[in-house]
């Protein structure tokens, strides 16, 4: 198909000149007298290719360049001059005219000038062609790292529940065994331990699947208007037998001051005891020096925060290795004790508070960690 030119020149014979010139070397030849009609011929059209003179009545071809730019950046324009009009026709490549040829118009001028711009025009698809390619390669790759980052985290979180199963499964084939052995031997005692073991690890797969079903599930907080001491006194009280079985002190300290907050009660409930039960795991370690093991739970009134929690422990401790990992999904400090899943549920559910949470630690001095909820309106109600 041959290529469309929007030849511009108020006088007819050079109109005509060319029309048979541009015609002769294979293009579709649009003309107008005068910028105005050029205007709208070239909008109606838009030709890749505009051959124009400078000097016209009414709107000069500077002007229709500028307006010519405006609609279509990418199209190439070649201003036709008289010799004593240099300057200006310089002027046009500041306004990124293509070329200029001089009157009289020779033909091996006109086909250099009109070879220049079809070049360019081939060089602008080209980079057109190559940048839409790039942006589809990118899209492709792209797909690609989300997949493989994807299927990384499933494998990640396959092989932490697989060694976290291994783990419960351990203990239940030992709970298993001892139990047999007091079946067998008659012994009350080892049917006694065996059957906890049994209890024990079941509790733990349990609690196991609540805490995939909590992080798999995007949730709204239920927020409900509550005393903020309410899930400190529950956790304390569940989590006291616990800690006077392994001889770890646990102390409550409540502010009495503190206004009822709205917050989703069950949700805090599971992350302080969450907290706990790792700083009484905490206290029981092997690398715990302690002479009195410690752990104190406590609520504070905190300015710019609906309340704060802490949690505080004289344990083992944690290095800063160990602080970077703590919230990552099935690290453990504990050992085949621990699925890895606590903090990460916990630091969760103060997301979804839009809360706050930090750990503070240090190897042999033990650990603090400290959760605080923004105040929140009576609009939640409805959510």
């Amino acid at each position: 198909m041959s290529q469309q030119i929007l030849l511009v020149d108020d006088e007819e014979g050079i109109r005509k000149v060319l029309d048979i010139s541009l015609t002769d070397s294979g293009y579709q030849v649009l003309i107008a007298k005068n910028s105005e009609e050029a205007l709208r011929i070239f909008k109606e059209n838009r030709p890749p290719l505009v051959l124009t003179d400078i000097k016209m009545p009414g709107m000069d071809g500077i002007e229709l360049l500028k307006k010519i730019k405006e609609e279509s950046p990418d199209t190439e324009v070649i201003m036709i001059t008289g010799h004593g009009d240099m300057e200006t026709a310089i002027e046009s490549l500041k306004f990124d005219a293509t070329d200029f040829i001089t009157k009289p118009i020779h033909d091996e001028a006109l086909e250099i000038a009109l070879k220049r711009a079809k070049e360019k025009i081939s060089l602008k698809n080209q980079l057109k062609e190559y940048t839409e390619n790039l942006e589809l390669l990118v899209e492709k790759k792209t797909k690609k790292l989300v997949e493989a980052e994807r299927l990384t985290a499933i494998g990640q979180t396959v092989a932490g529940l697989a060694h976290a199963i291994k783990n419960i499964t351990g203990g239940l084939t030992g709970g298993e065994f001892v139990l047999e052995q007091g079946i067998e031997l008659n012994n009350q005692k080892y049917m006694h331990q065996g059957w906890n073991m049994i209890k024990g690890n079941v509790n733990k797969l349990k609690n196991m699947a609540l805490d995939l079903l909590n992080y798999t599930k995007e949730r709204e907080p239920d927020y409900q208007l509550c005393d903020p001491n309410r899930p400190v006194q529950e956790v304390f009280e569940l989590m006291l037998p616990y800690a006077r079985k392994y001889g770890v002190t646990l102390e409550m300290d409540l502010d009495k001051h503190l206004s009822d907050a709205w917050f989703d009660p069950e949700g805090i409930h599971r992350s302080l005891l969450n907290l706990v039960t790792n700083a009484i795991d905490a206290c029981t370690d092997i690398n715990s020096n302690h002479g009195s093991d410690k752990v104190i739970l406590q609520s504070r009134k905190t300015k710019g925060w609906a309340v704060e929690y802490q949690v505080e422990d004289n344990g083992c401790g944690m290095d800063e290795k160990i602080k970077g990992k703590v919230f990552q999904s099935f690290f453990s400090t504990k050992g085949t004790r621990g699925t890895g899943l606590g903090l990460m549920i916990t630091k969760k559910i103060i997301d979804e508070h839009d809360g706050y949470i930090k750990l503070e630690s240090e190897v042999g001095k033990g650990t603090k960690l400290i959760i605080r909820l923004p105040k929140k309106d009576q609009s939640l109600r409805s959510k």
